[in-house]
């Protein structure tokens, strides 16, 4: 594709039916989570695991671009427990590998204590489609208690930083940080502090290194009532990893939607995206389930991700051609 941009899909490690499907739609890239509990083995600070996977890839026609998620139990490093040293080693040298193998990005984040988190699986969208929907109201936070303020948690951020940062520098590896999902202050009593743009320009202080980037999640950025393609242009340096999608709402009330039904303009992200030069991986990202694919969502449904290829490719060509003329 003449923009130059990597279409990257996630899939699982295992190859199935979804691999075949994103080759036949024109992805190139992957990214992968091989946290045990999904592969049954070693997570990826062993270098076998990591070799294994990429491998596989290869073997289908895909480059392994990076991972993504919590590869093992983040806990301790997150929260600032006993045991963080011993896991950061770990995390150290799962960063290696990646450089030794030549898989250049890792997507991260740092949501302590809870993670993504959806109040729904079976919302309903467009034609019956199932989907993920979000609300605040659902939740029981009557307790109030706090179980990591902001202050702790930007301590343990800037440790986790200065501790993997030279590591992912010096073998090539870029760090890429991935927004709060839901982009909320607080959830469950556990603060988050990358749920909204400031909260990124004050990571992006704590170093200049050029392994230290971001995941843009597009939706996010939108629930976190941003200007998103005047941020796009801000970082234009700083974006590592693109992923595209829609929702209707705001961050403590939403449901996610088809790339083409929500309520933000993705034509207008995407030419402030391209008009930054940006080449590296983009990805379609939380789909809802069509037809067959069962009666809760993910946001993984194979159906829903081949739609949004062809949304994205078409868009992307657009912008081509217009260029062209």
């Amino acid at each position: 594709m003449r923009s130059g941009m990597k279409i990257t899909m996630f899939l699982p490690y295992a190859p199935d039916r979804r691999w075949h499907l994103a080759s036949q739609a024109g992805v190139t890239h992957a990214v992968v989570k091989l946290a045990s509990e999904l592969t049954g083995r070693t997570p990826p600070w062993d270098y076998e695991t990591l070799l294994e996977a990429q491998n596989r890839f290869h073997s289908a026609g895909l480059v392994l671009y990076g991972l993504e998620g919590d590869q093992f139990d983040m806990s301790r490093i997150k929260l600032g427990l006993k045991g963080r040293e011993d896991d950061i080693v770990l995390y150290q040298e799962m960063i290696r590998n990646m450089g030794t193998l030549k898989i250049p990005l890792l997507c991260y984040n740092f949501m302590a204590g809870i993670g993504w988190y959806r109040t729904e699986h079976a919302a309903v969208t467009r034609g019956a489609a199932r989907t993920t929907a979000f609300r605040i109201a659902d939740l029981d936070l009557s307790d109030g208690r706090v179980l990591i303020t902001r202050e702790h948690l930007w301590q343990n951020y800037t440790w986790f930083l200065e501790k993997v940062l030279p590591v992912a520098e010096e073998v090539g590896v870029v760090l890429a940080l991935h927004p709060d999902d839901p982009p909320l202050p607080f959830l469950g009593g556990y603060a988050r502090i990358f749920c909204n743009a400031d909260g990124f320009r004050k990571a992006l202080t704590l170093s200049s290194s050029p392994a230290h980037q971001i995941t843009f999640c597009q939706a996010n950025f939108h629930l976190m009532g941003e200007d998103v393609p005047a941020l796009i242009h801000e970082w234009s340096d700083r974006i590592a990893f693109y992923h595209f999608r829609d929702i209707c709402g705001a961050a403590d009330n939403f449901i996610e939607t088809f790339h083409d039904d929500g309520q933000n303009n993705m034509v207008a992200d995407l030419i402030a995206l391209r008009q930054t030069g940006f080449s590296g991986p983009i990805r379609t990202d939380h789909a809802p389930f069509m037809a067959g694919e069962g009666e809760t969502a993910d946001g993984y449904g194979m159906l829903g991700h081949i739609f949004a290829l062809g949304y994205l490719k078409g868009i992307l060509a657009s912008l081509d051609n217009q260029k062209d003329e």
